[in-house]
């Protein structure tokens, strides 16, 4: 069977044809018009069920994101407001070398953080669509990290590198390769956080990208497979483009959950040794609660959210063009 061949067999699958080519029939004018108007009648429907919601979220979060701007152009501290500063707190922030090396470990730990957890959720996923002995409790047992309370998992691994005399340095010096310091050097404790941070993450992945496959129509493949398309092929031109939106939905919001993250990183680590991994969250913190700065910490805390609302848009700009033709 020719590549050619293949392809359009995949391209006719994920437009719903048959493998001879003809759908099951065209709908009328009549049935189309009927659609849009159902179509409309619960988008307005949709429109008015969320209307309050939506404006009882801006109650509750206007005023602290008000006092927040406030905060941020004045000089002031937890106490007092002090005097007005205009825009000197976020050029003061944005000229701190500390605030760029923050920058950088946050974008490394969110993209180890959203590509790491999400190619191991995929995987995970995958392997749960196939019959393995015992699945009911391995799809338990895969979703302990997630449930378990961050203190519980971060204490845990604490326990297992912290020391020298911990569980895994133990074991590397057994087997002739040093003992290495996991949170005491900069480069490990930055690989160890973010190895964590997969790892308390990857369950979400995996939910979602369960919930997206379980949606797909198996008769696809099974077009797609009298048309003589290989596995690799299914997958890379069946199976990802048809969980696209939910890969960018999850993309979007393992994208906030890495950039807000305070505890993964401060309970492990505490933003050492040295900075090395001490994300922007965690600057913001440490600049308003110990440094009693008010104005500069609110200032970072409004340019990781002016960053994320950038990111959101871009990844919903994809959502709005995956879908499958």
């Amino acid at each position: 069977m020719s590549s050619t061949t293949a392809s359009s067999g995949l391209a006719r699958a994920r437009r719903g044809l048959a493998p001879g080519g003809a759908r099951g029939g065209s709908p009328k004018p009549g049935n189309l018009n009927r659609k849009s108007k159902l179509r409309a009648q619960t988008s307005r429907t949709f429109f008015w069920l969320l209307l309050p919601s939506v404006i009882l979220l801006v109650l509750i979060h206007g005023y602290p994101l008000i006092e927040a701007g406030v905060q941020a152009t004045h000089d002031g501290n937890l106490l007092q407001t002090g005097k007005f500063v205009g825009g000197e707190n976020f050029a003061a922030v944005l000229s701190s070398p500390a605030f760029w090396k923050a920058a950088q470990f946050t974008l490394m730990f969110t993209i180890v953080g959203v590509f790491g957890s999400w190619l191991v959720g995929l995987g995970l996923a995958l392997l749960l669509r196939t019959r393995i002995p015992a699945g009911g409790t391995f799809k338990v047992l895969l979703l302990l990290p997630w449930v378990v309370p961050i203190v519980v998992s971060s204490t845990a691994w604490n326990w297992l590198v912290a020391t020298p005399d911990s569980l895994i340095p133990s074991l590397f010096r057994n087997f002739g390769l040093g003992t290495p310091l996991f949170l005491a050097d900069p480069n490990l404790a930055a690989v160890t956080v973010m190895i964590f941070k997969v790892w308390v993450s990857f369950p979400f992945m995996m939910m979602m990208i369960s919930a997206a496959l379980a949606s797909v129509d198996t008769t696809v493949y099974e077009a797609a497979s009298m048309d003589g398309a290989t596995r690799w092929q299914q997958f890379s031109q069946i199976t990802l483009p048809l969980i696209a939106r939910s890969t960018y939905i999850s993309w979007i919001l393992m994208t906030i959950f890495c950039v807000n993250d305070f505890p993964t990183i401060y309970l492990l680590t505490g933003g050492g040794p040295v900075n090395a991994t001490t994300s922007l969250v965690v600057l913001a913190y440490r600049t308003v609660f110990q440094d009693f700065a008010t104005g500069p910490g609110v200032a970072i805390a409004f340019l990781m959210t002016m960053t994320l609302v950038v990111i959101s848009v871009l990844l919903y700009r994809q959502i709005r063009k995956s879908s499958v033709e």
